[in-house]
């Protein structure tokens, strides 16, 4: 990246984060279970909801214990079970469409990252009814309060229920990008492992390798404060406690709520820290070819923490410590390898793999640009890169190119 650029990026950066004191960041009101969801609904006088997720987590019988709840305290429910992987612009239209015709008065996004950031959409248009989404997208668009938004995730990983972050993809155009806003915040997160028992291994590993790139990512840039690094560290002691058990026993109910509050704390951390390149060009990866979210930054972790080299040996001792990989004796950079390595071998146990498939080497370019865009100057990460720089980690996590 040229000097101009990079003192621009790290101006930005750097306003920001003296202004964190002066933002109105905050966490959402935590519930354990969908009683106290449908108790804070009564409590609000609120009789018409719209529950937003998709086929599968319906399909699976997840929401059937809340609609009957609703029902129960006639609470009228109206169901969108449309949101796909990586949600579309198209998705938010349905949604919005059904809240609007069945007089919605609140949202609850019940699955993973994808229903709940298809929510957070449908309560920016309701919040802004004349503004495009696209009109949103960055930072600080919304700026007025959302209808009360319910986030119930039913994986460990987004950390959706605490952020201020959407993520949509155009469904023409397949750009996937990002809405920040602190009315997008849920105001009420629902941490409920009962509705996480039936997740498959595969996506109770790839969502757990999120939470941990959230935490990460978080941790090693350059805007952290004491309540942040607090809450990354948090999250990455649970994730090394517990990620292992949940994948080979799901029904081992202690590691799914320990996990569930390992992806709560890394929400928390980087709401307000934000996080990096892994996620910047898995966000294009996903809205190209659709590659979920949480394997593509679970694969990307590793390559990219290694390519900032001795930049971040320290902050990642810290986090082997917490991990417990290491132990303040060690040396940094003998403390990071074991943290990169411990990751790999992740992903090796639960058989992620190291790469990605369907990427054509055509469209990195293009790729790389679009992460060049998300990542600055909003990103305060280790090492400042361009698109030029940023295109090696797609080649890396070519499923021709494994590094293994």
């Amino acid at each position: 990246m040229n000097p101009i650029k990079k003192m621009y990026c790290r101006t930005f950066q750097s306003v920001f984060k003296i202004a964190i004191p002066l933002l109105p960041y905050r966490s959402p009101e935590l519930l354990h279970g969908m009683d106290e969801l449908v108790d804070k609904l009564n409590e609000l006088h609120l009789t018409s909801v719209l529950l937003v997720t998709d086929a599968g987590i319906r399909g699976l019988g997840l929401t059937k214990h809340l609609e009957e709840l609703l029902s129960d305290n006639n609470i009228s429910c109206a169901v969108y079970d449309g949101t796909v992987a990586n949600p579309t612009t198209d998705n938010v239209n349905e949604a919005l469409n059904l809240y609007k015709e069945n007089n919605c008065q609140a949202l609850i996004g019940f699955g993973g990252g994808s229903s709940m950031d298809c929510a957070k959409a449908v309560g920016a248009c309701i919040a802004r009814p004349h503004t495009p989404l696209m009109k949103m997208k960055g930072i600080l668009k919304v700026l007025r309060p959302l209808p009360p938004l319910f986030a119930v995730p039913t994986t460990a990983g987004t950390g959706s229920e605490t952020t201020l972050a959407a993520v949509i993809t155009d469904a023409k155009t397949r750009v996937k990008y990002p809405i920040n806003d602190f009315p997008l915040i849920p105001k009420y997160a629902v941490l409920d492992p009962e509705v996480t028992r039936s997740l498959p291994p595969f996506i109770t590993a790839s969502t757990g390798l999120d939470a941990l790139t959230h935490a990460v990512e978080a941790y090693i840039g350059r805007s952290t404060t004491k309540k942040t690094r607090k809450a990354a560290l948090k999250a990455v002691e649970l994730i090394f406690g517990n990620l292992q058990n949940a994948y080979h026993d799901g029904n081992n109910i202690t590691a799914r709520k320990n996990m569930l509050h390992a992806s709560y704390y890394a929400g928390v951390a980087f709401t307000v820290s934000y996080v990096g390149y892994v996620h910047a060009v898995a966000h294009s990866l996903g809205g190209r070819y659709n590659i979920p979210h949480g394997l593509a930054n679970a694969v990307l972790l590793p390559i990219v923490l290694r390519d900032y080299g001795s930049t971040i040996y320290r902050k990642l001792h810290e986090l082997a410590n917490a991990a417990g990989l290491s132990d303040t004796t060690e040396t940094d950079a003998s403390a990071a390898e074991k943290f990169i390595s411990a990751i790999e071998n992740m992903l090796d146990e639960f058989s992620l793999g190291r790469t990605l498939s369907g990427i054509r080497a055509e469209d990195i370019p293009e790729l790389a640009r679009h992460a060049d865009a998300e990542g600055n100057p909003l990103y305060p990460v280790p090492v400042l890169m361009n698109a030029k720089e940023l295109e090696h980690f797609y080649h890396a996590v070519m499923a021709d190119n494994s590094n293994r």
